[in-house]
């Protein structure tokens, strides 16, 4: 087998994945950088040379004095490294022969939350880390219940830093069970799994760890790699319009990033602010004719008919069923530390439109 063949036969296995987007989230110092460094470390999944950069970096800004801090490897901002935080979201991609995974590392301390919504609002999972000594805290509950809210349906609890309780089976049992009391009937999870881990160590990371002969569970890197994402809603295409191509009379064309399925020629689109039909005529994937395009493309369409289309209107299947109404019922996340008042006018984005609007 040639080396050009062995690189198609990657690229096509690569290509034939599923990807799985996830976040870290809980509250501050539960361990969220070190669990997701250790995860890549772990997972052979860094070069030799960050190896060594974060060795070095560990010794000089680290905080395990002096052994390696797996928190570096996502925490890159001055600020975050001096006072051992995270501060911005760090987003990673990475891969196993399993499965494709990008993963958001959000902040933990309170006035970051805004951060971690934003984080969350892309994760199909999240994976709540608690502090075995500590327990449930404020933001564990607020974390949980903001990825509840933003539509996350599966989430695994890792009770982290079991080294430090000396792998107690009954400390992890009185975590796990006051979650499911004072967390889970507060939010709407499909599915739940806990796990004791030690990021630090690497106990239960990417191999079932001795050191808890009572955990009868998958290590966290398998549980990611088996866990069934049900992407049902992302089938359906949409696309906000963010640019009208206009470059001579003779082309019309429609520019945006497919947020959710895929559309091919000849499928028939909707648009939301008219409910008006055109079928798709040519797809442009930069200056390239192409036939179809998925998820995350960045495309222009022409249509088969002149229809009213402008910025911030948003195309649909033909087959969704789009309702148009002046008031709706909504769970609004508030992150502006003045309170909201209702019958006050506000400007409400959908897409790339924006309009006013009161809250009653």
């Amino acid at each position: 087998m040639t080396k050009n063949t062995e690189i198609k036969k990657f690229i096509n296995k690569q290509n034939s994945l599923d990807t799985l987007r996830f976040i870290t989230c809980g509250s501050v110092d539960d361990g969220k950088s070190t669990l997701l460094g250790r995860m890549l470390y772990e997972a052979h999944l860094i070069f030799d040379d960050q190896v060594d950069s974060l060795v070095s970096d560990s010794k000089k800004i680290g905080t395990q004095g002096g052994e390696i801090d797996f928190a570096l490897l996502v925490d890159g901002l001055v600020a975050e490294r001096e006072q051992g935080i995270t501060i911005d979201v760090a987003y990673r991609f990475f891969s196993t022969e399993k499965r494709k995974f990008i993963v958001a590392d959000s902040p933990g301390h309170e006035q970051y939350t805004r951060n971690m919504v934003t984080a969350a609002s892309g994760a199909e999972l999240a994976i709540i880390l608690i502090d075995a000594r500590n327990g449930i805290l404020p933001q564990t509950k607020r974390h949980s219940f903001i990825a509840s809210l933003v539509g996350i349906k599966k989430i695994i609890v890792a009770v982290n830093k079991m080294d430090l309780i000396n792998f107690e089976k009954d400390v992890f049992k009185k975590v796990t069970e006051d979650y499911k009391k004072n967390v889970l009937p507060q939010v709407e999870f499909d599915e739940v799994n806990f796990i004791p881990v030690s990021a630090l160590g690497g106990d239960n990371i990417i191999d079932i760890s001795p050191k808890t002969p009572w955990y009868s569970g998958k290590p966290l890197m398998s549980m990611l790699e088996s866990i069934n994402i049900d992407n049902k809603e992302n089938d359906i295409f949409s696309m906000p319009v963010q640019y009208v191509n206009r470059p001579n009379l003779n082309f019309r064309g429609f520019s945006g990033t497919v947020s959710s399925g895929s559309l091919a020629v000849n499928d028939e689109i909707l648009v939301s602010s008219s409910l008006q039909t055109a079928n798709v005529n040519e797809i442009y994937i930069a200056d390239k004719n192409a036939k179809s395009c998925n998820e995350g493309d960045a495309v222009t369409i022409t249509l088969n008919k002149e229809i009213d289309i402008s910025r911030g209107d948003i195309l649909f299947n033909k087959s969704y069923e789009v309702k148009k109404s002046n008031a709706f019922l909504t769970n609004l996340i508030w992150f502006n530390e003045k309170a909201c008042y209702s019958n006050r006018s506000y400007i409400l984005k959908s897409g790339n439109k924006q309009t006013g609007c009161e809250i009653l």
